[in-house]
């Protein structure tokens, strides 16, 4: 499937090179919509909130989610930091006039009809079946609904897109050949957790993507050796504070990234270096900071403790600072090779980033000092992520919170791909990628084969959407589809009819890779 690396002589052609990139995006784009599963996760009701009302307060959805905790005066607020609320907002502001619409007119019918009671949901699950009749009854069913699709079409599905885009651009530099970069930027989002996650708003997975563009920034893996250029050092603080402000792992992604941006700057030519390059990192990380500051003081009254410390007392928040405890063994061993949220067991692809070759290979690949940062980076964040005492309730949602170290072991696991025979990465990238896609399409891991369920259930059961699960289970308001086990079949054969077009009409005048000068 994947050819060898390309001599370093045969640049790739340009225009080719812009087309699969934005065929990249597209296909992509089109697979994580169409793999959207309906969770009203609790980052989504600042985001209402500050869509309705301009408030973080979201004391009006208080008891329809555990993370949600009230405080004395009657306020009500999440147990996280607002990052990813705060950008969910945003397309939920542009299509809210839509939504409003349809949910009043279903409030209209459902009065007019006498409906009080709700229509059975038919989950195995007795918390999704109590979430939706609270839901039902409050009239905001059908809001959570079209507020999380709008919200993953719009804001996750295009970054997750846009990060496989950038994933593509950077092996397409390293490489110069666009056809294997193109192909290992779609095995980056599809045999990895980026499907699975991006399926739902999710901050861990936007903590993997800001960390992931503000290395590349820093990097510029696209300037020629001979002629560097001034890394975008704002904007890459930016991005690399934004992730403190989605979640506080992101600490551990600020401080990796400002002491790779001083090793990368003292291997720049005198000529490139300016004395505020540093200090424009650090301001770009305390704009994004004091906008998370500002939050907690508002919502708080202190600008330093996060949301964590005025919750009420829960499971592990006995352990270290509010469940911040040193690095347990246990707990390090389910985030890497637990039966239902490993890493490696999620997204066997990544296997190969433990590989010793793999590591010599991938120095090759993208430079011992990107190669090293990388390594490093994996370590500490996974050591955060065992100190963590909360990752062990990841047993229900699946690998969620190392997420952030995907897209750099993913960087050091292309070093072998590109240089195994092509039968052989046919073969691996074929059986890592419908392992993601069976997580992606079944998404429960809660049950005693844990991310074996999924793979299990789509081999022996056939191939299913989350969207179209729930509209199954949901078969009081959709009588048409009420046990019939709907098909998600013709929805995937439209799909991929979509993409074929994609890469098969490439238009009139476009060149193809390795034919400089065409």
């Amino acid at each position: 499937m994947l050819p060898p690396t390309t001599s370093i002589a045969d640049s790739p052609d340009a225009a080719a090179g812009r087309g699969a990139a934005v065929r990249v995006f597209l296909t992509c784009w089109l697979v994580f919509v169409a793999h959207f599963a309906t969770n009203t996760v609790r980052e989504l009701y600042p985001a209402l909130s500050l869509g309705d009302h301009l408030s973080f307060d979201v004391r009006e959805y208080a008891g329809l989610h555990p993370d949600i905790f009230e405080r004395p005066d009657g306020s009500a607020f999440i147990n996280n930091n607002p990052g990813a609320s705060i950008l969910a907002a945003v397309p939920y502001v542009l299509a809210r006039p839509a939504i409003d619409r349809v949910v009043a007119r279903v409030r209209a019918q459902r009065a007019a009809s006498g409906a009080s009671e709700p229509p059975p949901y038919d989950s195995p699950w007795p918390m999704a079946r109590e979430f939706y009749r609270k839901a039902y009854e409050r009239g905001l069913d059908i809001k959570f609904g079209l507020a999380a699709a709008v919200v993953q079409a719009l804001l996750m599905a295009p970054l997750s897109a846009l990060s496989a885009t950038v994933m593509f651009s950077v092996l397409a530099r390293r490489t110069l050949s666009w056809r294997p970069a193109a192909l290992l930027a779609l095995l980056y989002a599809f045999a990895t957790p980026v499907l699975y996650r991006t399926a739902q708003l999710n901050q861990n997975l936007l903590v993997a993507h800001a960390a992931f563009f503000a290395f590349v920034l820093l990097w510029r893996p696209w300037d020629r050796p001979g002629a560097p250029r001034r890394p975008w050092y704002l904007l890459a603080g930016l991005l690399a504070g934004w992730s403190v402000a989605c979640d506080y792992s992101g600490v551990v992604v600020a401080g990796a990234l400002f002491l790779y941006a001083i090793v990368r700057r003292r291997g720049l030519p005198r000529s490139v270096r300016a004395a505020s390059d540093l200090p424009l990192l650090l301001l770009g990380m305390a704009v994004a900071g004091a906008v998370l500051a500002a939050y907690q003081w508002s919502s708080f009254g202190h600008p330093l403790y996060p949301a964590q410390h005025y919750m009420p007392a829960a499971t592990y928040t006995h352990l270290g600072y509010v469940g911040m405890s040193r690095p347990q063994m246990d707990l390090l061993w389910d985030t890497l090779f637990g039966t239902r949220f490993g890493l490696f067991t999620s997204a066997p692809l990544l296997l190969l980033a433990l590989w010793p070759a793999a590591w010599r290979k991938g120095m090759r690949l993208v430079g011992g000092r990107e190669a090293a940062f990388c390594g490093l980076f994996a370590v500490a964040f996974v050591l955060f992520c065992a100190a963590n005492q909360y990752g062990r309730m990841q047993f229900n949602t699946g690998v969620r919170h190392v997420v952030p170290v995907v897209p750099f072991l993913f960087l050091i696991a292309c070093g072998p791909l590109l240089a195994w025979p092509r039968v052989a990465v046919g073969l691996f990238a074929l059986a890592a990628t419908y392992w993601s896609w069976c997580l992606a399409m079944y998404r429960d891991v809660e049950g005693p084969l844990g991310v074996l369920e999924p793979v299990w259930n789509v081999t022996f059961g056939g191939f299913r959407l989350p969207w179209l699960t729930t509209l199954e289970r949901l078969g009081g308001q959709f009588p048409a589809i009420a046990g019939s086990g709907v098909s998600a079949a013709p929805v995937l054969v439209l799909l991929g009819g979509a993409v074929a077009l994609l890469w098969i009409l490439r238009g009139s005048g476009q060149g193809t890779a390795n034919t400089p000068g065409r």
